[in-house]
């Protein structure tokens, strides 16, 4: 089979996701288009050889709606003859748009591709696209639907998870976030974002909190105490699924949470002609990648049984991963994932995560691929294990092996 190899991987600075955001008067399409120029020029790359771009993004309405990877296409510097295909797979819409992009090029459905996505929460609100599971009586009934946040303090009374763990776990991810950009590891990847007159709107993770520590978080209100309690309310909903749980522990809130971000990745993917073709050398191959669904009540423990999944189809073992990106998710999802494979958390989001920058729904699985990249090059070591947990009860999981 084709190897697949990552070739460049641009991201922008994520912006609150708000009416005072930097980016808040920057269009989806917009910025999907300028980061798709910025990874054409960053690597002269003729775009009549990209076969496709798969272009992931969440809530698909309004602006976002429309197949938005073509509208990205044509508003970009791109050929016309490029096609493009908007994908949604929640949280994870990023990654598995880069794992179909390296198993078209594996499978040999073409030379290269561009994957990668975008999301602009405070434009376009999460939700605003009326998910079936969460308002459909039949739909919500049947799998004993809960919102997100209920589900991670499912994951935190069920794993044994406590307030402290959860907001130690927060406190550490803005401090890496911190170091790492005060130590300039991801400038390599970062796209400043202009406006049409060239000047610069923003060229930093906005959201970060770097003064934050354990008695700032200590003073927030559980977030989703009220709606887990107040009856008829969805602890209840979920102790008919888990009647084992006397008393669910409501210990998240927007301190330990990911934070509600704009912002846009693109990653280049392709086989080795096309890089020789190209004069463009390959930074890391795509080793193994995969997908699969959870139980959707408790909903995000997907990277669990994703990561079992992806080392048994690639024969490697949890000590052959030198990094790991566990998306932000929640801080008791990291803690879960790395309980099961008793990981050392310094393996594990070593440069902060989306608790401290924000999780730009359609965009993190690229930014977070990313990220493992310029760390395995900046620390030299060897294979890097991203997955996210994903709304409804998914997991999605890739390998990538730097060259």
């Amino acid at each position: 089979m084709t190897e697949a190899y990552i070739y460049d991987a641009v991201r922008t600075p994520r912006g609150k996701g708000r009416k005072d955001g930097a980016l808040h008067e920057v269009t989806s399409v917009r910025l999907s288009a300028d980061i798709l120029n910025a990874l054409k020029a960053r690597n002269n790359l003729d775009t009549t050889q990209v076969e496709d771009v798969i272009w992931g993004n969440v809530t698909q309405v309004m602006e976002q709606g429309g197949c938005l990877a073509r509208s990205a296409v044509l508003l970009s510097d791109f050929d016309e003859h490029v096609p493009g295909v908007s994908i949604n797979r929640f949280c994870a819409s990023a990654i598995e748009a880069t794992n179909m992009a390296a198993n078209q090029v594996r499978g040999g459905g073409g030379d290269a591709y561009v994957s990668g996505g975008v999301e602009m929460m405070g434009r376009v609100p999460m939700g605003s696209d009326g998910a079936a599971i969460a308002v459909d009586p039949e739909l919500a009934m049947k799998t004993y639907f809960v919102p997100q946040g209920i589900s991670a303090d499912i994951i935190a009374t069920e794993y044994g998870f406590s307030r402290d763990d959860v907001d130690a776990l927060a406190v550490e991810s803005q401090r890496r976030a911190k170091q790492a950009w005060d130590e300039g590891r991801f400038a390599k990847s970062i796209i400043p974002v202009k406006d049409r007159n060239g000047l610069t709107i923003l060229d930093h993770d906005e959201y970060m909190r770097p003064g934050t520590d354990m008695q700032a978080l200590g003073a927030l209100k559980p977030s989703f105490k009220d709606m887990g309690e107040t009856m008829p309310g969805f602890d209840a909903v979920a102790k008919l699924k888990y009647p084992h749980l006397e008393k669910i522990n409501h210990v998240h809130h927007a301190g330990n949470s990911s934070g509600i971000v704009d912002g846009a990745a693109a990653i280049l993917v392709g086989n080795k002609e096309f890089g020789i073709r190209n004069g463009l050398k390959p930074r890391a191959r795509i080793r193994a990648t995969c997908k699969i669904g959870t139980d959707p009540t408790i909903m995000l423990t997907g990277p669990v049984p994703a990561t079992e999944k992806i080392l048994r189809d690639s024969g490697m073992s949890i000590g052959d991963i030198d990094i790991f990106e566990v998306n932000e998710a929640f801080a008791a999802v990291v803690l879960r994932f790395m309980q099961a494979f008793d990981v050392d958390a310094s393996k594990v989001n070593v440069n902060g995560g989306a608790i401290a920058m924000g999780h730009p729904l359609g965009a993190t699985g690229a930014m977070i691929i990313g990220t493992a990249l310029d760390e395995l090059e900046r620390s030299g070591q060897g294979t890097a294990l991203c997955t996210l947990c994903i709304a409804s009860g998914m997991g999605a999981a890739t390998i990538i092996e730097r060259v």
